[in-house]
């Protein structure tokens, strides 16, 4: 009997399966992710829909929300009122209607034809409200344009690019004695040589030197004469013979200079010009593409850590434009390890789409590092695994460049990763 009812379900199952009308299955609902226009005209051409109605249904298809911060009650409240009066909503704090309070954040929730609206009616009021406009508009450029502009850097002796949907990996290489992960372990030239053609080998398309420690935990400060000692014989004999750009980490100008004048590309600063006040006068001589990262003494944010982070940021902006820097030449890091908890760096990392805001490519750093280490009880060499984690979801929040120790796995997984989020775009 039961051999009997189980052949009699397969066959209805299959009848169903293979009907044409499937109407009384219901509607299948389902949640759709479009994070941009492209997306919604691929959804919509799916569909069938007209291509006249596609261009004019597909700015409402995208949504936005946007945080303002430290806004007057009053223009927040019309704030409020015109993305109310163009269909969108805006939150802000209660204290605002009455003027009890003296600032308020924004949250802005909309789509993007109800942005561009709210936009155009705000630019014509008075209050302040077309630098509001302003802002809010750069911010949701800035959005797109992170995840889809294509930058090239070009120099005399080789190129890099950086697109969507191809992350780039950037490997280590430490020619210090006391780095958390490898300190000491390529402190010649011919070391430090055979390990980045190895890494270049698995797959890296950048190789980053440093010749101080700049681990959080017990690294100790050094020289820029002692640096360049122990930088410059490695990063000579790299530039001769390896294809790849060369990013030098180094926060001192007096290093960078002499490692741009001995074949480095990229200054990788962990303190993003803020540091020497002469590093953003050398990227500015050169002309070569910065890594600028978020860093701070101690773990304290009196706001949210990652207002701070973008504030930080833009504060680098700020200077190494004011020196004459091209803006398409920064790279951001949001320093993930510097001046941060465990659980914060965590927090981090679920909010790192945030840092699209600024419209520049996003540099990840997690590889092996100390909260990894916390959450899966592993030492240092064994956290291949959490790194991968932290590689995967940075990449899917954004992420252009990862740096990391184990370049062969981590090139497999950006491989990956790329190609499951360029999947859909395979119609």
């Amino acid at each position: 009997m039961f051999a009997e009812d189980t052949d009699a379900r397969n066959i209805n199952a299959k009848k169903i399966s293979n009907s044409r009308d499937i109407k009384d299955l219901g509607p299948n609902a389902r949640v759709v992710a479009i994070p941009d226009t492209d997306a919604a005209q691929r959804v919509m051409a799916r569909i069938g829909c007209d291509p006249a109605g596609i261009r004019l249904m597909r700015d409402k298809a995208v949504f936005r929300t946007i945080m303002l911060e430290n806004i007057s009650p009053k223009a927040a409240n019309l704030v409020k009122q015109t993305f109310l009066a163009k269909g969108g909503e805006a939150a802000i704090a209660r204290g605002s209607a009455d003027l009890s309070i003296s600032a308020t954040d924004v949250l802005i929730c909309a789509t993007l034809k109800q942005y561009r609206l709210a936009i155009a009616a705000l630019k014509l009021q008075p209050w302040g409200l077309p630098g509001l406009a302003g802002a809010i508009e750069e911010a949701l450029e800035a959005s797109f344009t992170a995840m889809n502009r294509e930058r090239h850097y070009v120099w005399s002796d080789r190129e890099l690019k950086i697109k969507p949907g191809r992350t780039l990996v950037m490997g280590i290489l430490n020619v210090t004695p006391d780095s958390f992960s490898d300190g000491g372990m390529f402190l010649t030239p011919d070391a430090a040589l055979a390990q980045a053609e190895k890494m270049i080998a698995e797959g890296a398309d950048i190789i980053d030197i440093g010749a101080e420690s700049t681990r959080p935990y017990g690294a100790q400060p050094i020289s820029a004469e002692v640096e360049m000692e122990r930088l410059l014989p490695a990063l000579a004999k790299i530039a001769a013979n390896c294809p790849v750009p060369i990013s030098v980490d180094t926060y001192k100008s007096k290093v960078a200079e002499e490692a741009l004048k001995a074949g480095a590309h990229i200054i990788n600063d962990v303190w993003g010009l803020q540091k020497d006040p002469g590093m953003a006068d050398v990227a500015t001589r050169f002309g070569v593409p910065v890594v600028v990262m978020h860093n701070q003494c101690g773990t304290n944010y009196e706001r949210d850590i990652m207002s701070h982070i973008l504030e930080f940021l833009r504060r680098s902006l700020d200077i190494g434009i004011a020196a004459g820097m091209d803006r398409d030449r920064f790279i951001i890091d949001p320093g993930i390890g510097f001046g941060k908890t465990g659980a914060q760096n965590l927090k981090v990392l679920s909010r790192l789409e945030e840092l699209q805001s600024l419209g520049l490519p996003v540099l990840l750093g997690t590889s092996r590092k100390r909260f990894i280490g916390e959450i899966l009880d592993a030492a240092v060499n064994d956290r291949v695994e959490g790194t991968a984690a932290t590689v995967a979801l940075g990449i899917v929040k954004g992420a252009n460049i990862v740096r990391v120790h184990d370049v062969k796995a981590m090139v497999r997984v950006c491989r990956m990763i790329d190609a499951m989020l360029g999947g859909d775009k395979e119609d």
